[in-house]
């Protein structure tokens, strides 16, 4: 898509924060050229926080957003909805700190914007194209973002749970895609973590409705929309984290096991370093993945 584009029409949700249990009205509206994703705590004198890494402040269970004290919390799945389906410019009023949880996964964020319809701007997208690879790791956890001319990701995951074990999800990113393979994928919990987060003061408002839940051996909240679901969130996931670049992504991301903290930082040294990456103003043809770059992801012996 050559052209910046935001919503059509304002829409509203409303439902309460997976970690806070807070009930929170969230007002996608549309926004002018070059505005970017922009959250309003109208709440707070409509203080407004920019979806941008430089305002990550916690990234443990979910990625949250602070600036100047003011906290927004479990920004991902929106961030990942909005991001993947070409919403340059938006303004998402919320009167409480901690985003809806709703279902547990993009799709409700999905549902708002296609009841928003899309709006072409007159301006130009800005890409922020990735010419020199990136790789972060941490133990066997790793994270790398490599030049391609498409926006793809790889996100690989290995837990020791005879439900999940070892999921692969790779794919080239866009709103039919995504609406496709991942927006409905839910996140997940372990019945075995949850005294020790519920004691870190998390998952308050969790329930069967809104997370698939994990006993030491099964689903407790069966069946799953897909027998890779829980691949499939961390790739929704990782997408809602790399949104926080601020612009469209022309690279190939591969994440190994990892998390919101690598994918920040991710984000946090990419943008540090401007001999990684240039600005593409208008779109290109897509290509292939560049040769020599692996998309599949070995798991760790």
């Amino acid at each position: 898509m050559p052209h910046q584009f935001t919503i059509r029409t304002p829409v509203q949700t409303t439902g309460v924060g997976l970690h806070t249990a807070v009930k929170s009205n969230l007002r996608m509206l549309p926004a002018p050229p070059d505005t970017g994703i922009v959250f309003r705590r109208v709440d707070l004198e409509n203080f407004e926080i920019e979806a941008q890494v430089r305002n990550v402040a916690r990234v443990s269970y979910a990625t949250s957003l602070m600036k100047q004290g003011v906290l927004l919390s479990t920004t991902e799945h929106l961030l990942a909805a909005l991001y993947s389906c070409g919403v340059d410019n938006v303004y998402l009023e919320i009167d409480n700190l901690e985003v809806p949880i709703l279902d547990g996964s993009a799709q409700p964020f999905i549902e708002m914007l296609m009841r928003a319809g899309f709006q072409k701007q007159r301006r130009k997208r800005r890409y922020l194209k990735v010419v020199k690879p990136l790789e972060v790791s941490e133990g066997d956890r790793k994270i790398g973002i490599y030049p391609c001319n498409d926006f793809r990701v790889c996100c690989y995951v290995d837990y020791p749970h005879p439900m999940i074990g070892q999921q692969n999800i790779e794919l080239e990113v866009n709103r039919e895609t995504f609406c496709r393979e991942l927006a409905s994928a839910r996140t997940f919990g372990f019945v075995s973590d949850f005294e020790g987060m519920k004691a870190m003061g998390l998952i308050r408002g969790g329930s069967l409705e809104n997370a698939i839940v994990l006993t030491a051996d099964d689903i407790l909240n069966g069946p799953v929309r897909f027998p890779d679901e829980f691949g499939r969130h961390k790739a929704l996931d990782l997408i809602g984290d790399l949104a926080l670049v601020g612009r469209p992504l022309k690279a190939l991301v591969i994440a190994h096991k990892a998390g919101h903290a690598l994918h920040t930082q991710l984000v946090t040294r990419l943008l540090a370093d401007p001999s990684l990456w240039t600005e593409a103003v208008a779109d290109t043809p897509s290509a292939r993945t560049p040769a020599g770059v692996r998309l599949a992801v070995p798991a760790t012996t």
